[in-house]
């Protein structure tokens, strides 16, 4: 264990940090890394997938698609932040990360954390234009307003997340270097501090309680004035349209919302972090996989994309097949 001294303490200074991972039993190892890294690559798949065929659709060429690629591309460096690491250290026998690293980590996901927050909440202010002011959509979701309504998720996720690693940096680790986790997370990282944990244990709770209601609320009021829209259309074909048009997100914010509020509203004990583990596996794991066939099964112009897409391909394979035996 790398160690440095530090005056503070009167001990010594952890500078690398060792990650117990989900289990700690040898013999699912090999497994797990099978499971987590299908895992991975569905994720990596579906999203770029999701992300090419917005790029390349003509029809797709609209706000609430512009944000979906952006939705698609946090899900992507959300689970790429964790992942590799995770899945070396399941075939590792050193299963450490370096002080500097654990904070980089922290940073990047605390950061695509608040933009994921924001981004839904754009999404939902997108639906609601959409559906309650469609004269005005046009004019309110212009490409300068899209620009901005992603920019700041992003501005903002950096500026909380930088604030949270300052914070983290103040702390000194001192003997302690187990991280009873598989990523480096302020929960169990508060854990193993021999500082005052007060001013870092409040800002993140402030932290977490403010982003989580803020962009809760910009996503319920949003939702409120659609289902008061949708319920005066008179015709039911209307509102199962128009409900359809708002199923996917809504299935991603309960998902992405619900694990949340089992993960980061909770003191920091030895149980809630334990807890923590699984729900923070289907947070970054399962949610970021699930994400792209949400919002493409689940819209009709996205399968019919889609169909058009694999027969295009099939054509040209064949074409070229054919092609080939002639020759």
């Amino acid at each position: 264990m790398k160690m440095k001294i530090d005056p503070k303490c009167n001990d010594t200074e952890v500078t690398e940090f060792i990650l117990l991972g989900l289990t700690s039993q040898p013999d699912l190892q090999p497994m797990l890394f099978v499971v987590f890294l299908l895992i991975y690559l569905i994720t990596l798949t579906g999203n770029f997938g999701m992300i090419f065929l917005i790029r390349f659709t003509p029809q797709f060429q609209t706000p609430m698609y512009f944000f979906l690629t952006h939705l698609a591309c946090v899900d992507i460096f959300y689970s790429t932040n964790v992942s590799p690491q995770m899945l070396v250290n399941f075939l590792s026998e050193k299963k450490t990360i370096s002080y500097a690293g654990c904070l980089a980590q922290c940073f990047v996901f605390v950061t695509l954390l608040l933009t994921e927050y924001y981004m839904l909440g754009a999404m939902a202010y997108d639906r609601y234009m959409a559906i309650c002011n469609p004269l005005h959509y046009s004019s309110k979701t212009s490409r300068a307003v899209c620009i901005c309504l992603v920019t700041f998720p992003y501005f903002w996720g950096s500026m909380v997340g930088t604030m949270q690693v300052i914070l983290t940096s103040r702390l000194s680790f001192c003997g302690r270097n187990t991280i009873n986790h598989f990523y480096c997370a302020d929960p169990p990282l508060l854990m193993l501090t021999c500082s005052d944990t007060y001013i870092k244990q409040t800002a993140l709770f402030v932290s977490a309680g403010i982003n989580l209601t803020v962009s809760l609320l910009i996503i319920l009021i949003s939702y409120i004035f659609i289902f008061i829209t949708i319920m005066s259309i008179r015709s039911s074909e209307g509102q199962c349209k128009a409900f359809s048009t708002c199923g996917s997100h809504l299935t991603a914010v309960t998902m992405f919302y619900g694990s949340l509020f089992c993960m980061y509203l909770r003191p920091a004990n030895e149980l809630s972090v334990e807890q923590g583990k699984m729900v923070a596996v289907f947070c970054i794991f399962v949610s970021p996989m699930l994400n792209p066939f949400i919002y493409s099964l689940r819209n009709k112009d996205a399968k019919q994309a889609l169909k058009r897409v694999f027969k295009r391909n099939l054509g040209k394979m064949k074409k070229n097949s054919v092609t080939t035996v002639s020759q």
